[in-house]
């Protein structure tokens, strides 16, 4: 049993030690591109990167945060689909089903008074489960593979929110919906005040508790134990009682509604408060993914991701002063995933080169 523990303990340990290194590999490479484009910006822009989230003491890790908490969100919403077996590549049409519905009602549901967010987000995530049910169903009765399903469900989403928009709450003269009233929008409940002269807002305080709320799940709970034994092995789940078909469905309905949550607290924003018409997707969707692998598919280490993510983001803006692209970061981002990708592989050589030695040793 201490074997098993310690190997356990190891593996993981493994794991993290991975994704330190493809951060570190990342950013190196960035630092590379930034050489070749100008070699004399190259190195003040990368330590302005470096250490812009933390220039500016709290104000700037204030505006971390902000740009961290929508990522953090569709983070758990992939990463809680990877724990149960599930690729969810539609966390950005999710995203954009509760982020409209969001919008839609703190518009037109004033009658609420001060409870008009607290119903908006809730209606968020429902509208972002319902529409996850949607390739949970398809994956569990008709094997359609969940890949496919959820990325033509990005662009029905994207599609049917600039028509509900236009239908609706449209505002002509910019291209986009209304704005939410201010009082309409998620309070930043005092984080102003600690981080103050910052854009961060309330809805950090909804991806924390959607975190704790996953990890008991996940841990804790009978549902957590079926989620995860149907994405181990599905077969042998249902030779055990799991109903892995509906456990499928309460997978994808579960994903669906932490990218909903995700879209209720970009658009319930001081910085947002409305839904552009556009023929592109929000990046916070698929950054997810990202967060989701480089987090480990563990809902504390997609809150890490996610913060670090938003760290590279508030980089990204440094460096314009330097003349170069904040694209840039995404080059960073994107290398960090692969290198990610490729440090896993190598930690699965390193675990069985260390676990054939350890047999050789014992015998």
């Amino acid at each position: 049993m201490k074997k098993i523990l310690y190997s356990l303990r190891s593996h993981k340990l493994l794991q993290v030690y991975s994704a330190l290194i493809a951060i570190v590999a990342g950013l190196l490479f960035g630092l590379i591109i930034l050489i070749v484009i100008d070699p004399s910006q190259a190195f003040p822009a990368f330590n302005s990167m470096l250490f812009a989230g933390f220039r500016r003491g709290l104000s700037s890790f204030g505006n971390v945060i902000f740009f961290a908490t929508p990522i953090v969100l569709t983070g758990l919403s992939v990463g809680f689909a990877f724990k149960t077996g599930l690729f969810n590549i539609g966390a950005t049409g999710q995203l954009l089903i509760g982020g409209f519905v969001a919008v839609y009602i703190g518009v037109t549901m004033t009658f609420f008074g001060p409870f008009t967010w607290v119903i908006a987000v809730i209606a968020a995530g429902i509208f972002g489960a319902l529409w996850g049910i949607i390739p949970g169903i398809l994956k569990a009765y008709k094997g359609v593979h969940e890949v496919v399903t959820t990325i033509m469900m990005n662009y029905i989403a994207l599609y049917l929110v600039n028509y509900f928009v236009k239908s609706s709450i449209y505002d002509g003269l910019n291209n986009r919906s209304l704005p939410v009233p201010r009082a309409n929008i998620i309070p930043k409940f005092g984080l102003d005040v600690i981080f103050s002269h910052s854009n961060i807002q309330g809805g950090f305080l909804i991806a924390i508790i959607a975190m704790l709320i996953i990890y008991f799940i996940l841990n804790k709970t009978v549902l957590g134990f079926e989620l995860k034994a149907v994405g181990y092995n599905k077969d042998a789940s249902k030779y055990a009682g799991i109903n892995d078909k509906r456990r499928t469905i309460h997978a994808m309905m579960i994903a669906g509604a932490l990218a909903g949550l995700a879209g209720a607290s970009m658009y319930l924003s001081d910085s947002f408060t409305y839904i552009n018409v556009q023929d592109s997707m929000p990046t916070q969707g698929f950054m997810g993914i990202s967060v989701a692998l480089l987090g480990l598919k563990d809902p504390i280490g997609i809150l890490l991701a996610g913060l670090f993510f938003g760290y590279l983001q508030v980089g990204g803006q440094n460096m314009q002063l330097y003349g170069f692209a904040p694209q840039v970061i995404d080059v960073m981002t994107g290398m960090i995933v692969y290198f990610s990708a490729l440090s896993l592989i190598f930690a699965k050589f390193a675990i069985r080169f260390f676990r054939l030695r350890n047999e050789g040793d014992d015998a």
